[in-house]
């Protein structure tokens, strides 16, 4: 990954991934589940799919390393980001190119 963020300059930071499906990522419960549970379920009245969760965590956690100072707001459509990272079907010298104003490299 850390070669792709610096081909692409993209900031990269390694994130812990350990308990990021237990952990709630609405409210921060701990909800244990075996890996079998595709779905996690929270009593905040959170649903999502175990990955989906997961991700967010993981996002929250490198956000944070990194500094980042604001509120995840998923689906923004104010938000700057990208709808599609490759184009599918290519090789990586024919991938999307962002349209995202990136901030100056830490």
């Amino acid at each position: 990954m850390e070669y792709f963020g610096t081909k692409f300059g993209k900031v990269t930071v390694a994130v812990n991934p350990a308990y990021t499906s237990q952990n709630c990522s609405n409210c921060g419960e701990v909800v244990k589940k075996s890996l079998s549970t595709r779905t996690h379920v929270c009593q905040c009245g959170c649903s999502l799919d175990r990955d989906h969760n997961a991700a967010i965590n993981i996002l929250e956690r490198a956000l944070s390393t990194a500094g980042h100072v604001g509120t995840l707001v998923l689906n923004d459509p104010n938000a700057w980001g990208d709808l599609a990272s490759t184009v599918a079907g290519a090789n990586l010298s024919q991938q999307a190119e962002s349209l995202n104003q990136e901030s100056p490299r830490l």
